[in-house]
């Protein structure tokens, strides 16, 4: 399956396109059989409702998040070099001067934050581009220029700017561990993200301990506003959902041998 194909065929399995096709059908339907068209239409707006409240979205999340839960940068281990994951920085397209930091942008400042620790005398930017757009910007070397300003010297930041997906960034990346003959990696990304990832670079055959970051499910009082439905909370339960399909399809593709579980 293209990677192309791979990211419509997904659309389809998110709240809010999932939603829309079942009351689109629904609609349809109702020429035909009234109560089968007002039961879709029913089924639509759940579909779309319950994944859009903060209370779900919360919940979700926290299924994955829980598995890492944050530590600080002094507890973290020492190791070879630090791997941080792309898809936290935009490259400086056109009229962007600057790379464009976005939500998961916590990555790589933690990646920074853990080199100005001295936890490891390198960062591995892992990052390309989609095949599909212009392959004159790509993620790491924008990825390198913040970690730059951020006071790791350019020499010390190992460029892996070819990858398009979480697999990519794994067996890519372990090319560079390979010819490095690095030993043990810090592996950062956003904890929504870490199960799959650490699970895929493990099988990639890459001794990596997770550092996880950019969590987006904090304490807070729960109130009865959390079961209305909000646009945060839709993104934050469909970023849930990708994860859990994707960790799914990395199985069964093979990319992932074992069952990850989190380590130090």
């Amino acid at each position: 399956m293209s990677l192309f194909l791979s990211k419509v065929l997904s659309l389809l399995i998110y709240p809010l396109s999932l939603g829309l096709l079942v009351l689109v059908a629904s609609g349809g339907g109702m020429y035909w059989r009234k109560r089968v068209g007002l039961a879709g239409l029913s089924l639509g707006i759940l579909i779309i409702w319950v994944p859009a409240t903060p209370v779900f979205s919360d919940w979700l999340c926290g299924t994955l998040e829980s598995r890492y839960p944050p530590a600080s940068v002094e507890q973290a281990p020492a190791a070879d070099a630090i791997v941080a994951l792309g898809g936290s920085v935009g490259a400086p397209m056109p009229p962007r001067v600057y790379p464009d930091l976005n939500g998961t942008s916590d990555r790589l400042w933690h990646a920074a934050r853990l080199y100005r620790a001295e936890k490891a005398p390198f960062v591995i930017a892992s990052g390309g581009t989609m095949p599909w757009r212009d392959q004159r910007f790509r993620e790491a070397p924008a990825m390198q220029n913040l970690l730059v300003s951020w006071g790791v010297p350019a020499d010390s930041v190992l460029l892996e700017s070819t990858s398009a997906n979480t697999y990519e960034n794994a067996t890519n990346t372990a090319e560079i561990v390979e010819k490095q003959s690095f030993d043990r990696v810090l592996l950062v990304t956003s904890a929504l993200h870490m199960r799959r990832a650490l699970a895929t670079f493990r099988s990639a055959g890459i001794t990596a301990v997770p550092a996880a970051t950019d969590y987006r499910v904090v304490q807070r009082a729960t109130t009865l506003l959390d079961l209305l439905p909000s646009v945060g909370a839709l993104d934050k339960s469909t970023a849930a959902i990708h994860e859990y399909v994707g960790y799914t399809v990395y199985r069964w593709r093979g990319w992932i041998e074992d069952q990850n579980r989190p380590s130090g």
